[in-house]
C-alpha cells in the first residue's frame, strides 16, 4: 500500500510537471515490476480514446506490474466551481489497495497563472479510514522524490482551495 501510495505521487508530480508550462497531459500509465524496474507508458491521440487505454492498462496489468498508476487531465467539480484536475488512480497488484485522488490546477494561461491545489481523496480500497493521513504522506513522499517536478509542485502550491 505504501510503495503504491508513493509510487502515485511520484507519477502525479510528473504530470504536474507536464502542465506546468500550459500543455495538456498526455494520458500517463506508469507501473513497476517485480524486479523493481519502472516504466511510462504515454497514449498520445484523442484524450478520450487515451483514456480508456490507460483505465485498460491499470485493470490488464499488461506488463506485470507490482504497483501501477494512472494519470488523466480532466475536470472537478469543487464548492467554488469546475476547476482543471489531475486524476490519479492508483492499484497495488498484489494486495488489493486501489487509491483514487483530484489533484486540481489552475492552468498557466488562467489569470494568476500555474498553481497546484491540494490533492482530494476520491476513494481508498484496502486502507482503512484512520490510515488516510499515512497514505498522504507516502503520496508526498513520493512527490518530493521527483528530482524535477517535486520543486515545481512546491513553487506553485496554492492551498486556498
Amino acid at each position: 500500500m505504501w510503495e503504491t501510495a508513493r509510487m502515485a505521487g511520484y507519477f502525479a508530480a510528473h504530470a504536474v510537471w507536464s502542465v506546468s508550462d500550459g500543455a495538456t497531459l498526455v494520458p500517463m500509465y506508469g507501473y513497476e515490476k517485480p524486479d523493481g524496474k519502472r516504466g511510462l507508458d504515454r497514449f498520445p491521440g484523442d484524450l478520450q480514446t487515451g483514456a480508456t487505454a490507460v483505465q485498460a492498462a491499470l485493470r490488464d496489468n499488461p506488463h506485470g506490474a507490482v504497483h501501477a498508476v494512472t494519470v488523466l487531465d480532466a475536470f472537478i467539480d469543487l464548492p467554488d466551481g469546475k476547476t482543471d484536475a489531475l486524476i490519479v488512480e492508483a492499484a497495488g497488484h498484489t494486495d488489493g489497495f486501489l487509491l483514487r485522488m483530484a489533484i486540481p490546477y489552475r492552468p498557466q494561461d488562467a489569470p494568476g497563472g500555474f498553481a497546484v491545489h491540494r490533492p482530494k481523496f476520491l476513494g481508498v480500497t484496502g486502507a482503512p479510514q484512520e490510515q488516510y493521513q499515512k497514505v498522504a504522506e507516502a503520496f508526498f513522499q513520493g512527490v518530493d522524490a521527483h528530482e524535477k517536478a517535486g520543486p515545481i509542485w512546491a513553487a506553485h502550491l496554492d492551498e486556498s482551495r
